[in-house]
């Protein structure tokens, strides 16, 4: 799948004209209408997208051949796809969440391995990396600033922050 980026999942209907809400997992709106084609996950439907703006933490898509809302409204569940030769090019220090995810965690330094990438959040006020801690079902959440997360290396594939949040540090006295 390292050829392909799930975009996001489309989450509802928007309105009565075919309009769908993306959750979007990998990309934002402006990158996303750089990206005219998208496909289903075992890439057995191929979709031209166009998108059209925000609806709150989702993107409005328009998809070609989905008219009204019940054709929209089928589509709910369906994660799509875009490979990522399409994807346009990042800057530095700009990542795709795809990229991301499942890497290990190391607090500090590379000696000490706390975790793995769950997934970015924004809830308004900023990205916020969620991560697994290992041997727990919990996950802690931090800023996805320099501050927070002062590291972060793709092509060796990980990520460390330097922050002892309060579980962190109860890990650390046992």
């Amino acid at each position: 799948m390292k050829d392909r980026v799930s975009i996001g999942k489309i989450v509802a209907a928007h309105g009565i004209k075919g309009e769908v809400k993306l959750r979007p997992e990998s990309i934002g709106l402006v990158q996303l209408k750089k990206c005219p084609k998208a496909e289903n996950k075992d890439a057995t439907q191929k979709f031209e997208i166009k998108a059209l703006g925000m609806a709150a933490s989702n993107i409005r898509l328009k998809i070609k051949g989905i008219d009204d809302r019940n054709a929209a409204e089928a589509m709910v569940g369906t994660e799509l796809f875009v490979q990522r030769s399409a994807l346009p090019k990042l800057d530095e220090e700009e990542f795709y969440i795809a990229d991301l995810v499942n890497l290990p965690v190391y607090l500090n330094s590379k000696d000490h391995k706390i975790g793995q990438v769950v997934g970015l959040l924004n809830f308004g006020a900023g990205e916020i990396i969620e991560i697994r801690l290992d041997g727990h079902k919990d996950t802690e959440m931090l800023p996805f600033t320099k501050e927070y997360v002062p590291t972060i290396d793709i092509d060796e594939g990980y990520v460390i922050v330097s922050s002892a949040t309060m579980k962190f540090a109860e890990d650390d006295e046992e």
